[in-house]
């Protein structure tokens, strides 16, 4: 197969300029299981991709790690944007039937929701964060609402890794100032809910954004504690972590 740039169309336009440049791919889908009924897939993306303001080559590493994030691919390196994003709703679509059957086999839950949608969101310094948010529903009592967060240089369009930027050794009090934030936050909210945290499970996972007020970590539901206290975050200052970094 022939290797075609990620985003090629969007690519042509002039990466070079200062202005930070961007658009956004949107697609969705209401796909009934059955002709006349209810039960249905609903599937929705919207994604902002980077157009301008940036090295060719730099702005479409970061356009593709954007892309393998998303929709939970490794070593994207072919196709463009939307030859990507319909094959994963064309994937989409074979599991849910495959899954439900028709309303006469009577095979369950038919109604099924699938929503991902990505922005560029602050800059600090020398980085620019990305937020990834997802809606899952496959039945049940409630779906899942998840967010990832990616931070990016802006000049090279490389993602920034906690290894990058802590020095060796920061795991261990890098992780108490975290469970110390995340209690004083939710003491504050309602004491009550520090006694659903697993509070050894609120170590660095990679899942970060930086700006003015430090490093904040986001945590999934059901990551550290019952689905009741959702998406849990951690935010430690630059103070604080000072002696960690490198």
């Amino acid at each position: 197969m022939k290797k075609t740039a990620l985003f090629a169309s969007a690519l042509l336009i002039a990466a070079a300029c200062n202005t930070f440049k961007t658009q956004t791919y949107e697609d969705d889908l209401v796909m009934p299981l059955a002709d006349g009924q209810e039960d249905s897939l609903f599937y929705a993306t919207s994604l902002e991709y980077a157009t301008g303001g940036m090295l060719i080559p730099a702005m479409e590493k970061m356009n593709r790690a954007i892309v393998q994030q998303a929709f939970d691919l490794e070593g994207v390196e072919e196709g463009t944007l939307e030859e990507i994003a319909s094959a994963y709703r064309e994937n989409l679509i074979d599991e849910y039937i495959t899954e439900n059957g028709t309303p006469e086999e009577e095979m369950g839950v038919l109604t099924w929701e699938d929503k991902i949608n990505g922005v560029f969101t602050t800059t600090y310094k020398n980085w620019r964060n990305y937020t990834l948010s997802y809606y899952n529903f496959r039945g049940g009592a409630h779906g899942i609402q998840t967010v990832s967060q990616l931070v990016f240089d802006k000049k090279t369009g490389e993602q920034l890794e906690e290894a990058q930027l802590f020095a060796d050794g920061y795991a261990q009090p890098v992780a108490l100032l975290m469970q110390a934030a995340v209690k004083a936050d939710m003491e504050a909210e309602d004491p009550e809910l520090v006694q659903l945290v697993e509070m050894d499970s609120v170590v660095p996972n990679g899942n970060f954004s930086v700006g003015d007020n430090g490093v904040q970590w986001i945590f999934q539901p059901y990551e550290v504690g019952p689905y009741a206290l959702g998406i849990v975050t951690a935010l430690v200052s630059w103070e604080e972590l000072k002696p960690y970094l490198k």
